[in-house]
């Protein structure tokens, strides 16, 4: 057993009742506007791995300090593990065709859209999607915590890079809006 299956935990029965509380939150869940981002790592062979997500939450200041919230099994999450690194790259207004790429699972997704990454840098976390990102942090895992079907990652922030006057891309309702919404980027 990998330690990755081993932090997925026990599958539990199906229920009904469990299930239509999930449904709900999914929907509750999507009147809650958020920002888009790109969460890009290294993993073991050299190779780029990523996912558009938008469970992504400051937690300190002092030091900076985030969180993310990855889907156990993903080859992503096994390479945030793996490398202890990763960059979030904070999306803007025009790169909703790369946010839909990167939640599509496509495997052939960082062929499809520019990318850099310096190895020789010790601040570097993953790769930077500097055509799509408006910000892109770089970040160190300090911890993890399992919970459901997903990996709460905690990591200190290490570098932040901003791109000023690109408007941030935003999610909410199951579409993508250019914030503030309905102004193009």
């Amino acid at each position: 057993m990998t330690e990755l299956s081993q932090l997925a935990g026990p599958k539990r029965p199906a229920d009904p009742r469990r299930a239509a509380v999930a449904e709900g939150q999914r929907d509750m869940m999507s009147r809650f506007p958020t920002g888009v981002a790109i969460l890009t790592a290294v993993d073991h062979t050299g190779s780029p791995r990523g996912m558009t997500i938008s469970s992504l939450c400051s937690v300190s200041l002092e030091p900076p300090t985030l969180l993310v919230c990855l889907r156990s099994g993903s080859p992503t999450l096994e390479a945030v593990l793996d490398s202890g690194r990763f960059a979030v790259n904070l999306l803007h207004g025009t790169a909703q065709p790369a946010a839909a790429l990167f939640a599509s699972g496509a495997p052939d997704r960082f062929d499809r859209v520019h990318w850099e990454h310096d190895t020789d840098d010790p601040d570097a976390g993953g790769p930077h999607l500097f055509h799509d990102a408006h910000a892109i942090a770089d970040c160190e895992v300090e911890s993890r915590h399992r919970s459901g079907d997903h990996l709460v990652v905690i990591a200190s922030v290490l570098r932040v890079s901003q791109f000023p006057g690109r408007a941030e891309l935003v999610y909410g309702r199951r579409e993508y809006r250019t914030w503030p919404v309905g102004e193009s980027a």
